[in-house]
């Protein structure tokens, strides 16, 4: 279907900015800084906003947990934002963990896993393996059941979830009841017909995303390590229940669904929604974009679903 006009209107906005891959990471990073006043913002109604730290591979690692409504003890979130494992924070993505606390009825840990390129390759997935452990292992301090867990994160944090998932299972827990991926990225090595269709015009660019990449990966041979790109991982069978969620004009819509149909193919009870007429990023236009608020609805249903 053709672009949803509210999107081409954010696009036609953000086309006076200068690109991406043209600043440095540190000018990006002050600019969503000063501007997050700016951002979408969630009403939705939770208990509690917590920012505190753990133990982490390389010292403290801050987290910020939303406790729901209700009586406890709830089912557990753990959430990785996206932003090229380069930018973004909790602040960037706090609309979509309010959200899923209140719709899913859990309550969700959202990490400040180490950023490129000061931190690359493989210290995200360290980090956000890590803290899905100490959630694990500290379930009840947060009013949490440690056997009702999932993992979720949207573009480079829908990438990290999926490791999670494959490092849960090959490295002796936790069990994990499932894996909700937001347009993720899976494969550094893949070229992909949404790439050459979507690379230009629709917010993510291929510069972008070749400016992330050549920040994460510090030695190209990364690429093809499963713990960067999951789609290469030899055995995709025994993993928990996954939900992938793509956009129609998003260059890493088809990574996504190849993604999931191999995940289906080893086995895995998984399912995908395509979102027609959006791009990257809607997942966190709460309150812009009407089929944000539709993919919200799934997502949450969905994080009831497999965390009952």
């Amino acid at each position: 279907m053709p672009l949803d006009p509210k999107v081409k209107a954010t696009l036609d906005q953000q086309a006076a900015l200068p690109p991406l891959h043209a600043l440095p990471v540190e000018v990006v990073r002050q600019g969503i800084a000063a501007s997050l006043h700016l951002m979408p913002t969630s009403d939705a109604p939770v208990a509690q906003v917590e920012n505190r730290t753990i133990p982490g591979p390389a010292g403290e690692l801050p987290i910020r947990v939303y406790t729901p409504q209700g009586q406890g003890p709830f089912p557990l979130v753990v959430y990785f934002h996206g932003g090229g494992w380069t930018i973004c924070t909790l602040d960037t993505h706090d609309p979509i963990c309010r959200e899923l606390c209140a719709g899913a009825g859990a309550v969700v840990v959202s990490v400040d896993y180490r950023l490129a390129p000061e931190h690359p390759f493989p210290a995200a997935p360290d980090d956000c393996f890590a803290a899905t452990r100490w959630v694990a292992e500290h379930a009840a301090e947060l009013g949490g059941e440690p056997e009702r867990i999932a993992v979720a994160g949207d573009s480079a944090g829908g990438n990290l979830a999926a490791v999670v998932a494959l490092r849960a299972r090959d490295e002796g827990g936790p069990a994990l009841r499932g894996q909700l991926l937001i347009y993720p990225s899976t494969d550094l090595l893949g070229e992909t017909a949404s790439r050459r269709e979507n690379g230009q015009g629709y917010g993510l660019t291929t510069e972008d995303m070749h400016w992330f990449r050549g920040h994460y990966l510090a030695d190209e041979a990364h690429a093809a390590h499963p713990h960067a790109s999951p789609s290469q991982a030899e055995n995709l069978s025994n993993l928990p229940p996954a939900l992938v969620i793509t956009a129609e004009y998003d260059p890493l819509r088809d990574e996504g669904e190849d993604y999931a149909r191999a995940l289906q193919a080893a086995g895995v009870d998984t399912r995908f929604t395509r979102y027609d007429g959006m791009h990257h990023g809607f997942f966190g236009g709460v309150g812009v974009y009407d089929q944000t608020r539709t993919a919200l609805d799934e997502a949450n249903a969905w994080l009831r679903g497999v965390l009952r």
